[in-house]
């Protein structure tokens, strides 16, 4: 366990230097917990989906969301901005584009829903320039935020740090965020 920063203005809603190297080299799930005083519990577990890959988070944040006898909200997020550069002809492949990731989300809500058929979940997609503003918004809607945390080389390729999604969110989120390091090399990794 580790405190907070500052006890007002500006400096409390940030996570310390402490915290985010905790969450930056954690190898086993990490939660922050830095909500909004007073917070209405909702009744909602949100996890945070990339891709496939992140049905391990999903299933996590569904059986979280059993033991508080609560709902699952699944939010995909994607920025169409991401692929500026890799595709030549981006604007004419939009639709295929939004159909990706529409079927990402399909795929995970779908393991989800067999896995844990009493659980009331819900799938949602969001197009957004920003991930994590996107995200830090769904928590004013949660009890907990459940996400893969990518990893990043640190300055000069020393240590690790965040991705600026999980960054932000880590910082921002109006609910505790658990935070599950994601397996294998991350380096590489988007989002």
């Amino acid at each position: 366990m580790v405190g907070n920063r500052g006890y007002g203005g500006f400096e409390s809603l940030m996570l310390g230097s402490v915290g985010l190297d905790v969450a930056a080299s954690a190898m086993t799930p990490v939660i922050v917990v830095r909500g909004v005083d007073g917070a209405e519990e909702t009744g909602t577990v949100l996890v945070a989906v990339r891709d496939e890959n992140d049905l391990l988070y999903a299933r996590y944040a569904a059986h979280e969301a059993e033991l508080r006898k609560g709902s699952l909200r699944i939010l995909h997020v994607w920025n169409m901005m991401e692929s500026v550069g890799q595709v030549v002809s981006m604007l004419d492949d939009v639709d295929e584009i939004a159909d990706a990731h529409a079927e990402v989300l399909r795929a995970v809500s779908e393991s989800v829903r067999d896995e844990f058929p009493d659980l009331d979940v819900r799938a949602d997609a969001e197009k957004s320039i920003t991930v994590g503003g996107v995200l830090v918004e769904a928590s004013r809607q949660a009890d907990l935020l459940v996400m893969g945390g990518r990893r990043v080389p640190g300055s000069l390729g020393i240590g690790r740090s965040l991705g600026r999604a999980t960054h932000s969110v880590l910082h921002h989120a109006h609910c505790p965020v658990l935070l599950i390091p994601r397996m294998g090399s991350d380096f590489g990794s988007r989002s």
